[in-house]
């Protein structure tokens, strides 16, 4: 038998992107692109004024320990940040990954970027089976006592808020997408604007007067900007140079 019409193109057959997982439990493998970029603008714009630098540490994707009764267990937050703590580890090495009995000071805000496969886990709406570790909101908010944990998803753009009152998280109730941190004289929210050439909404840091803190490349296109318009007032042309 013969095919009469033209076979449909593999685009239009085969599973798409939004079918086929970004990752698999069993595979270590690089998470999808929001995953990548997403936790970059973070510590691109995590500048809080009270710590110095060299006594900032942040993070994505790093094995974070927390229990030295069972020293193999682990979680890996897309981000995480801890403060009054060496930014390289015993002031020399870059981390293999942060160990709580060893740094002796534990995050201060956590952010997981929410995959439907995490969902349930990142929310705290899964239970801890027998014998098996704690889940991360537990581990975030019992263990480690995490001040902030934030979760965002970004298929619905929905900015979750948790802090740590007392003895368990409390959400909190967002009239616009942003959060103080009196701790760190910083803000965190939802700028939308464009970052690696993709505009939708990020998050991203601010300061006290509620500015968005500048990447570095912004920073240098803002002092371009600055000494070409210093460079007019004296009647040179920037683009003539």
């Amino acid at each position: 038998m013969y095919q009469t019409d033209p076979p449909r193109p593999p685009k239009e057959t085969l599973p798409t992107m939004y079918d086929l997982p970004s990752e698999y439990p069993e595979d270590s493998g690089l998470s999808d692109e929001f995953h990548l970029f997403q936790p970059q603008l973070l510590r691109e714009t995590f500048c809080p004024p009270n710590y110095p630098a060299e006594e900032v540490f942040v993070a994505s994707d790093l094995n974070l320990y927390y229990d030295l009764r069972h020293t193999l267990w682990y979680k890996r937050p897309d981000w995480f940040a801890a403060v009054g703590v060496s930014r390289l580890y015993e002031q020399q090495n870059l981390r293999l990954s942060y160990v709580i009995w060893q740094e002796g000071v534990a995050a201060f805000v956590v952010v997981e970027l929410l995959s439907p496969g995490t969902e349930k886990e990142d929310l705290g709406q899964t239970l801890r089976e027998i014998n098996q570790p704690p889940t991360k909101w537990e581990v975030y908010e019992r263990i480690l006592r995490v001040p902030y944990y934030i979760v965002f998803d970004r298929y619905t753009d929905k900015l979750q808020v948790f802090q740590l009152v007392a003895d368990s998280y409390s959400a909190l109730d967002l009239s616009t997408p942003r959060v103080w941190m009196p701790g760190l004289e910083l803000g965190l929210g939802l700028w939308r604007g464009s970052y690696q050439g993709i505009e939708r909404l990020w998050l991203r840091w601010y300061d006290a007067s509620g500015n968005w803190l500048f990447t570095p490349l912004e920073r240098e296109s803002q002092r371009a900007n600055r000494l070409a318009a210093q460079l007019r007032e004296l009647g040179v042309n920037p683009d003539e140079l």
